[in-house]
């Protein structure tokens, strides 16, 4: 469960190594009368803002940027009741097309991004789990 002022680690070579999540997007904050805050998983896109980037990295980093999460701490349910969890927070950031700005993608990601039409992170991965 990824929400606001989530630190994620950047799983790609675009030059950022760390971002943090401003918004969740397509989710909403009330629940039956409850208040609650958005939370996404894998799959899900956020708009984050850069905090560490290597010097010759090829986005601004004082502006809002979107990405595709691909890992959670937070274990993910699967249709046929086994669980997947991962060791970190992870994310691939994203273009204005929704096409990843690198050309790797480092470790493993999630194979529900398949679901949600994400060929081209899955094609790029090194695992798929």
């Amino acid at each position: 469960m990824i929400q606001q002022e989530t630190m994620l680690d950047i799983a790609d070579n675009s030059g950022v190594k760390m971002a943090q999540c401003i918004k969740v997007l397509g989710r909403s904050g009330t629940r039956r009368g409850k208040k609650t805050r958005p939370a996404a998983s894998v799959g899900d896109i956020v708009c984050v803002a850069i905090k560490k980037h290597l010097p010759n990295c090829q986005l601004d980093d004082k502006k809002v940027h979107k990405c595709v999460i691909i890992r959670t701490k937070y274990p993910l349910r699967r249709s046929d009741g086994s669980y997947v969890r991962f060791d970190s927070n992870a994310a691939v950031m994203l273009d204005a097309d929704g096409n990843p700005v690198g050309t790797r993608i480092f470790g493993a990601v999630a194979r529900e991004l398949r679901e949600k039409n994400f060929m081209k992170i899955i094609s790029l991965a090194s695992e798929v789990v």
